[in-house]
């Protein structure tokens, strides 16, 4: 069996930061999120995501956005790593996320309540 221990992938302008660190019990998407090619970007994101669950996860585990702004390509993909953490969920995997917006950002608010309509896995949205 293959574990990975960890992903990091540093922010730029345009990709927020990945830093999956299961020994720090660390699972943070946090920046900007507008590359040019969403599914090239995010796709080794929802790979990672995978190992982890079928390999050796935590007893919970604590998914944290910290996502500035997206665009419609990201949103795309951040819902399938959403809807990919609702399913674990509802295997029996203790797993929650963690929405974090500016108190005065909107949009990012209004993006975080309509994920957690329309996945399986709790989301609580804090303003920070």
């Amino acid at each position: 069996m293959i574990t990975i221990t960890q992903m990091y992938i540093r922010d730029t302008e345009v990709t927020p930061k990945i830093n999956f660190n299961i020994e720090q019990n660390i699972f943070e998407i946090s920046g900007r999120s507008l590359p040019e090619d969403a599914v090239k970007f995010y796709e080794p994101i929802l790979e990672w995501v995978d190992t982890y669950y079928n390999g050796e996860p935590l007893k919970h585990t604590k998914f944290d956005f910290k996502i500035e702004y997206f665009n419609t390509a990201s949103s795309k993909m951040i819902f399938e790593i959403l809807t990919k953490l609702g399913s674990y969920h509802s295997l029996g995997y203790e797993t929650e996320v963690g929405w974090y917006v500016d108190d005065d950002d909107e949009n990012m608010q209004e993006a975080g309540e309509e994920f957690s309509d329309l996945i399986e896995v709790p989301i609580k949205i804090y303003t920070i």
